[in-house]
């Protein structure tokens, strides 16, 4: 049976999947690997470990006779860069994304760049996780080690590096919030090739891009950052204008379809700009909607005395929310500040008579902060369709305050399963799929 296989990292979760021609998932393994210690003694994946479980797990599943596996891809987070020397082999560790970049380099780097290289690369300031700054760390931190490196590639292009041997730079893996890419001279930004990062400077291929095994006709795709590749499903199934709002920890909007170039007020309000596998703009917006929601029904189920769940029970009820709103001043996206915490935190609780009706209020403050992130990533031009997915895609106080906000739209939960890796294997879909894509691999419910 022709399939296609991918390997989707996660930060906690690795996965091998394995998909047909009308993207069932046939296989699906998942490891959670430990931990080790870099030079510094900082916490990171350890790439020996992660690299003999991929090959391993793959070499397995090529044995198994019902597959005959036509294509490999990878999806993998970003921000992490795997230093190779001219042999090929790893110089260094994963260095963790989450080390702290001493204060004296950041400063030093704007000193001598200035401050709006920033918006000119679509990357707010987030220390290591800008990704190009792992390398000038390096250079100044460690620089023994940074002039041994012929090449830095982020992982997703590492896990393809070991099937092709062929190092390669990809669009979605420097297009986001890696300080590399000049959003407006579309090319790598002036400061990489100032400060000799000879070892990214490749130019990136497009993600659709494969390498074909000569020995077994494989094509093996050169990998995708793992946001990206989430987006890809929908953007192969749709062709009207959408905003897709995903959400877990984070609630992140997605446009892309909104070219208008990000300016500093929008980045102040932790907007970002990133490019998808075509190599055009993606915007972004995002609140800590998930976190916010943990952390308040842990609240409310410890001052009603019931299940930190109870509120999977809770029903919509538009009485309820009139009631509310006639009765307290409510939050406006005008004045929501997606920047700080939800406003039902300065909320008096006693007021409420029932964890239904403090439930709903905390809703309706939530989705408040929700319209004013997702405006910002609308733009002026708009679009008919706002998809979403992940926890509050479940949620039907969400959905329908949502839905009633943007009444003018067309609003939808959708589901989708193991989005990134799914992506991942539709984006090289030419290269091995002789079968048109399937029209029902997303579900949709529409609220109004």
């Amino acid at each position: 049976m022709p399939v296609c296989a991918v390997f989707d990292i996660g930060k906690t979760n690795k996965k091998l999947l394995v998909f047909d021609q009308n993207y069932q998932i046939l296989h699906e393994e998942q490891v959670q690997l430990d931990e080790s210690l870099d030079d510094d003694g900082f916490p990171s994946d350890d790439l020996l470990q992660l690299t003999n479980w991929i090959k391993n797990s793959f070499q397995v599943l090529s044995e198994n006779p019902d597959y005959d596996i036509r294509a490999l891809n990878f999806s993998a987070y970003g921000a992490s860069l795997v230093h190779l020397d001219g042999n090929g082999k790893p110089l260094a560790a994963l260095y963790n994304y989450l080390k702290t970049l001493p204060k004296t380099l950041r400063n030093d780097f704007v000193e001598k760049y200035g401050s709006d290289i920033y918006r000119q690369t679509a990357s707010p300031d987030l220390g290591m996780l800008n990704s190009a700054m792992q390398l000038y760390w390096l250079k100044n931190q460690k620089p023994s080690l940074f002039h041994l490196i012929r090449h830095s590639l982020h992982l997703p292009q590492y896990c393809s590096f070991l099937f092709t041997g062929q190092p390669v730079s990809e669009i979605t893996s420097v297009g986001c919030h890696t300080l590399l890419w000049d959003f407006e001279k579309h090319n790598y930004h002036a400061w990489v090739e100032a400060e000799h990062l000879h070892s990214v400077q490749q130019k990136p291929k497009l993600t659709n891009e494969v390498v074909v095994d000569t020995a077994t006709g494989r094509a093996i795709g050169i990998g995708v950052h793992d946001s990206s590749s989430a987006l890809v499903p929908y953007l192969r199934s749709f062709d009207e204008e959408f905003v897709l709002l995903s959400t877990g920890t984070w609630a992140i909007s997605l446009n892309p379809f909104n070219e208008e170039p990000l300016t500093s007020a929008e980045m102040a309000k932790d907007c970002l700009s990133y490019l998808n596998y075509e190599g055009k703009p993606v915007k972004a917006s995002r609140i800590f909607a998930g976190n916010e929601h943990e952390r308040q029904v842990k609240h409310l189920a410890d001052y009603y005395n019931v299940n930190v769940n109870y509120y999977k029970e809770v029903r919509f009820d538009t009485n309820l929310i009139m009631h509310l709103r006639k009765k307290y001043k409510q939050a406006t996206p005008e004045t929501a500040d997606v920047t700080l915490d939800c406003p039902f935190v300065e909320r008096n609780i006693n007021l409420f008579k029932s964890y239904e009706e403090a439930y709903h209020q905390f809703m309706l403050d939530l989705v408040a902060q929700q319209i004013a992130s997702l405006r910002l990533t609308i733009g002026r031009k708009g679009v008919r369709r706002i998809f979403v997915e992940g926890g509050f895609s479940k949620n039907e106080i969400f959905m329908n305050l949502l839905a009633d906000a943007f009444f003018h739209k067309q609003v939808f939960a959708s589901e989708i399963a193991q989005a990134s890796a799914l992506g991942a294997a539709l984006v090289i879909h030419e290269h091995w799929n002789s079968q048109p894509i399937p029209e029902q691999i997303i579900r949709l419910k529409r609220y109004y």
